[in-house]
């Protein structure tokens, strides 16, 4: 998807999803969506990775942000993007990280100024999750230039084709585009384009921030497919490879099937009313590493072979692990780095001191 033809044929897949109600299935009728509860939606999403269907280009906007608007968006807000949003009629980026300002999203100093009923926007984000070919980014950025750190900053939704902006594509690993940087230039958006209150975008972004390393961005479903693969992959090569690499395969196999009870656990507290806080660090960190130990196993396994492109003659089975073991290294420093999730769960989890 991260082609300007893949992200394409993704967006119309997302639209023929959402022909059947099944882009985003929790939402309320109104919006596009079954009003399916969260049990329900971990079900369908077991479904959905068991039948190997695409990936999902508009995650940020359907699985970030739209819970976010349903949490804290005005009815007008909610009626104007998340529609567009389940259909994929415009595609969300995520725009948090700047320069100087990657984990420690505190430090942000992209600034949005109010000027009659607009904010004017300046300054630089990076790492900009589907910029590259998206159609809308939603961010923080600080609206009062006398604030520091967390206070101060406000969480504002910005069309991408907005008069002021550049957007330059990064390179991934594989050398395909999904991010970008996108620069601000004098933007004008409208204030209506503001969600929650104006220098409380912390709060905002951090409900965005649980829905991302908690519940949302990651089902367990999609984890449970890779182990699958993996020991489909063990048991062909099972004679040659030693204990240790089938120690490894039962570890990942375990791991994914704990993250998913852990899953069912969090979706049944936050059906009782319950909300996700800072143990959705534990989520993250677990998630994380556990693509990362699948993919270095499933490469063990294939030996040498593992470094060959899944459309070469001699490829055999090396499958697209490749890939993923480049994808999974990403895992440990998205949605908040693995060291910065640490210091949060000894702070805020453990109550001990900051270093």
């Amino acid at each position: 998807m991260d082609t300007a033809d893949g992200f394409e044929a993704h967006r119309r897949w997302e639209q023929t999803l959402n022909e059947g109600r099944w882009a985003m299935v929790p939402w309320p009728r109104k919006y596009g969506g079954r009003g399916a509860n969260l049990i329900e939606w971990l079900i369908f999403e077991e479904e959905y990775f068991r039948a190997g269907a695409p990936g999902r280009v508009n995650q940020n906007g359907i699985f970030l942000l739209g819970p976010t608007l349903m949490d804290f968006g005005t009815e007008e807000q909610k009626a104007r993007y998340l529609p567009p949003m389940a259909s994929s009629r415009e595609v969300w980026a995520q725009g948090w990280s700047e320069p100087n300002a990657g984990s420690d999203m505190a430090a942000i100093r992209a600034s949005a100024r109010k000027q009659g009923g607009s904010y004017i926007i300046n300054g630089q984000k990076t790492w900009c999750s589907r910029a590259a070919f998206a159609d809308w980014l939603f961010g923080i950025f600080r609206t009062d230039p006398d604030s520091q750190r967390h206070r101060g900053l406000t969480f504002i939704l910005v069309p991408l084709n907005a008069k002021g902006i550049t957007v330059r594509p990064i390179a991934q690993l594989d050398g395909e585009t999904g991010f970008a940087e996108v620069f601000f230039d004098d933007v004008e958006v409208p204030l209506a384009n503001r969600l929650g209150e104006e220098n409380q975008g912390w709060k905002v972004a951090m409900a965005t921030a649980g829905f991302e390393r908690g519940l949302m961005l990651r089902s367990p479903a999609r984890f449970q497919a890779t182990a699958k693969r993996l020991l489909e992959l063990y048991k062909r090569h099972a004679a040659e490879v030693d204990d240790s690499v089938r120690n490894a395969v039962l570890k990942a196999w375990m791991d994914a099937e704990a993250y998913c009870l852990n899953t069912y656990k969090t979706a049944s507290q936050l059906i009782a009313g319950g909300s996700i806080g800072a143990e959705s660090s534990l989520n993250k960190i677990f998630w994380s590493e556990l693509d990362v130990h699948m993919h270095e196993t499933a490469l063990s396994i294939l030996d040498a072979r593992a470094e060959i492109l899944p459309t070469a003659p001699e490829a055999g089975d090396v499958d697209g692990w490749l890939g993923g073991f480049l994808f999974s290294m990403a895992g440990p420093i998205y949605a908040g780095t693995n060291e910065i999730q640490r210091n949060v769960i000894a702070e805020r989890l453990l109550g001990l001191p900051r270093a």
